[in-house]
């Protein structure tokens, strides 16, 4: 069953069409990333579909509920954290989840009983009665998202939840966003513009440009898209580099590093072939790597620039 699906949404702001008819089917206990540059239509897309903004046309449903007609079911079924923030400084971190708590109703007891449970999940009990505005930006996401829990949600929306968090904080947010996932059930929505975040994180990925969809599916699927794949060959001297260069016709050879890479599919049957015409050639490489095409190569393909 579909968490989450969209026909034909369409929205302009005057002449400027941000979204050209987007089509969306997330199956229920999924991560979905939307992939694309500023400016696709990822922020439109998340806020239409959390009732943050209308549609000019098409249709949408999330958990069941259309969008346009049974906004207050939406909302009670989802969470969404955005791309900046929206925790208050001038509260400690219990009482941001607690003031949450209130906003959805629920009684004093439970309400404190999830935002214990929270503080706990993301390891900020220890923070729990410090002002925010002494976190760090790791800590103010991982408040964030907490807070977007408080209402037990069936879907998430993240909009670029890991943007300005370094390294180290960014892998943190991938367990969590993992363990939501994989404990709980429940569906995410993932705008992102960190090729290696959708890879991490996506069961399947929609590269978005120019307010269309112009790719679907699989990280591996989206990747034996485009052309990206190389064989490499790694030489001991110059003269077996020039003997490799001219068996292959579009072969690149870098001189300096002792370096050919040729351009291929990477099936087996090709890296046989390649092994095949050195050895007929009696042409030695002391090494071969089979690079695979990865998000970086479909983004660029298939966006921007690339794209036209």
């Amino acid at each position: 069953m579909a968490a989450v699906s969209a026909r034909g949404l369409t929205k302009s702001y005057g002449d400027k069409a941000v979204l050209n008819g987007v089509d969306l089917e997330i199956p229920a206990g999924s991560v979905f990333a939307l992939l694309g540059p500023n400016g696709a239509g990822k922020t439109t897309t998340v806020q239409i579909l959390s009732t943050l903004l209308p549609a000019d046309g098409g249709t949408a449903r999330v958990a069941g509920y259309d969008v346009a007609a049974q906004a207050d079911g939406v909302r009670r079924s989802i969470g969404v954290t955005g791309q900046f923030s929206a925790v208050d400084n001038l509260l400690t971190a219990e009482e941001n989840l607690l003031l949450m708590a209130d906003l959805h109703h629920l009684r004093r007891r439970e309400g404190r009983r999830r935002a214990e449970g929270l503080l706990r999940r993301f390891d900020l009990t220890e923070a729990a009665r410090k002002s925010v505005s002494t976190f760090s930006g790791g800590m103010r996401r991982k408040l964030d998202l907490a807070m977007t829990l408080v209402g037990d949600p069936q879907v998430i929306f993240l909009d670029e939840p890991t943007t300005g968090l370094d390294p180290r904080s960014r892998r943190t947010m991938w367990e969590i966003i993992r363990g939501l996932v994989g404990e709980q059930g429940v569906t995410v929505l993932l705008t992102t513009q960190y090729l290696e975040e959708a890879d991490q994180l996506a069961d399947r990925i929609a590269v978005l440009d120019g307010g269309r969809i112009v790719a679907e599916g699989t990280a591996e699927e989206l990747k034996r898209i485009v052309p990206g794949g190389r064989i490499r060959l790694q030489f001991a001297d110059p003269g077996h580099l020039d003997a490799a260069a001219r068996l292959f016709e579009y072969a690149t050879a870098d001189a300096e590093a002792l370096r050919l890479e040729i351009p291929g599919d990477n099936s087996v049957l090709t890296v046989k072939a390649v092994l095949d015409a050195l050895d007929n050639a009696s042409v030695r490489a002391e090494s071969l790597v089979v690079e695979t095409a990865d998000l970086d190569d479909v983004f660029l393909t298939l966006t921007g620039e690339g794209a036209r």
